[in-house]
């Protein structure tokens, strides 16, 4: 169990080593990635209430369009408007969340972010919490809607920065403060994650009901690596748990 107020880096290593190990067995990246979402949201305690210290752990992952499964095509066409979905055409996908309210516990139960098209630089400019997790992580938008080849392997291999909002409640950077951060004791919001060798962004969201400070931040950046890791074998597939699993 870990604190968020007081996470060191003994615990940080030894988050780590379980983090690399949550791939084996597993049968696709989704069972992976929901491996990942319930052990922050389980380990990282409240230590005055002993309940989670997380309201919402979620794991998101670019896809291109033709590599969605066929329930999520039609949320990102409807999504996209008059903009042709075409099929090289990235979108931030949900792969797994856990989470304080029962809607939070199934991706499929997820109202606006199963899966979000990211048609250009614009309109990525115009979801600030996404421009701003890319800009964070030190990417640019361009690295992530059309990885240049020449420089995949450099994207891969760097360590990145994390994303942090130390003060969740009316940043600019964190959408549905009525509706989510006030209500649900939004504090601070940590996000860390990399690229894959497809070519594909993956990220983890931590939604802390306690402040996160900087400090504590900044050892979640070896955690990225760790939990890369664990998906890697399923890089080329299976993505997505077959619906009997």
């Amino acid at each position: 169990m870990y604190n968020l107020t007081r996470f060191s880096l003994s615990e940080m290593t030894e988050c780590g080593a379980i983090l690399r190990k949550l791939g084996i067995g597993a049968a696709s990246m989704e069972a992976v990635a929901n491996s990942i979402v319930h052990h922050f949201y389980n380990q990282f305690l409240d230590p005055e209430t002993g309940q989670s210290a997380l309201a919402l752990v979620r794991f998101f992952k670019t896809h291109a369009y033709s590599d969605l499964p066929t329930d999520l095509q039609p949320i990102a066409t409807q999504m996209l408007g008059s903009t042709t979905a075409h099929p090289g055409l990235k979108c931030l996908t949900l792969l797994a969340t856990t989470g304080d309210r029962p809607e939070w516990n199934a991706r499929t139960a997820s109202t606006g972010h199963q899966v979000i098209p990211l048609p250009s630089e614009r309109m990525v400019t115009q979801a600030p919490m996404i421009a701003q997790l890319i800009q964070q992580l030190g990417l640019t938008i361009n690295n992530v809607l059309a990885p240049d080849p020449d420089l995949l392997v450099d994207l891969q291999e760097r360590t990145y920065n994390v994303f942090h909002i130390p003060n969740a409640i009316n940043s600019s950077y964190i959408p549905a403060q009525a509706e989510f951060v006030a209500p649900c004791k939004i504090q601070s919001v940590l996000g860390f994650g990399g690229m894959l060798p497809s070519g594909n962004l993956m990220a983890i969201i931590l939604f802390s009901k306690l402040p996160i400070q900087r400090d504590t931040a900044e050892l979640f950046k070896p955690l990225a690596l760790n939990a890369k890791m664990a998906i890697l074998p399923f890089s080329q597939g299976p993505i997505f748990a077959s619906p009997s699993a």
